[in-house]
């Protein structure tokens, strides 16, 4: 009985955790571009309608423009994941700074592939921004060896994190990498890339984060 309880309990958890996480997804992907960060206009300009005469109106009988509520932040839920010394760290460690969070594996080519501009990044304004590489440490195809074998020949300097229990990557619903979120000083999730992104777009999405 004790155990069906228990089952029964971890069940519950799981949904709500991934409900969260389809919030957080839905959320974001009204304010942004998957993989641009800010929608560009989908065709050429069209010039306005010209206006028509209309009939006279009293103040009384005129329409007041409706107010339209602009779009609250999204609060970047929490995780747990580990440094290379495997110590506990969680994203709401860095409140209170912006922080560029990346989910990344050795074994992935765009990951690699955006990874140069990240840490010129990260030296160019790692005092003034949190960047949070996440490494996606599954114990099978990507391992913690495997990860710092990785860094260490490559010589990247930016700070690395190792989601050894997939914490972060349950939370986040991270399904492909690279993934890069970027969050205000106030833990808010304010845009998001599914996918590698150029020196460009990062900036771009730091731009949106942090003002000299």
């Amino acid at each position: 009985m004790n155990q069906k309880k228990t089952l029964l309990i971890v069940a519950v958890a799981l949904v709500v955790l991934l409900a969260g996480a389809g919030v957080l997804y839905r959320s974001l992907s009204a304010q942004v571009e998957a993989d641009v960060l800010v929608s560009e206009p989908q065709g050429p300009e069209e010039e306005p309608p010209a206006a028509e005469e209309a009939p006279d109106e009293t103040p009384e009988e005129a329409e007041e423009p409706e107010e339209t509520e602009e779009p609250q932040p999204v609060q970047a839920p929490d995780f747990t994941v580990f440094d290379a010394e495997g110590n506990a760290v969680s994203l709401s460690d860095y409140f209170g700074k912006p922080i560029v969070l990346n989910f990344w594996a050795s074994w992935c080519g765009p990951c690699q592939s955006e990874m140069p501009d990240f840490d010129a990044a990260y030296q160019a304004l790692g005092e003034d921004v949190q960047f949070l590489m996440v490494n996606m440490t599954d114990g099978s195809r990507e391992t913690l060896d495997a990860a710092q074998a990785f860094l260490e020949e490559a010589g990247y300097t930016f700070p690395v994190l190792f989601d050894t229990e997939s914490n972060a990557a349950i939370t986040y619903g991270v399904y492909s990498l690279p993934t890069t979120y970027f969050i205000d000083a106030g833990g808010h999730a304010i845009a998001y890339a599914r996918s590698a992104i150029d020196a460009e777009t990062l900036q771009k999405g730091i731009d949106m984060i942090y003002t000299p």
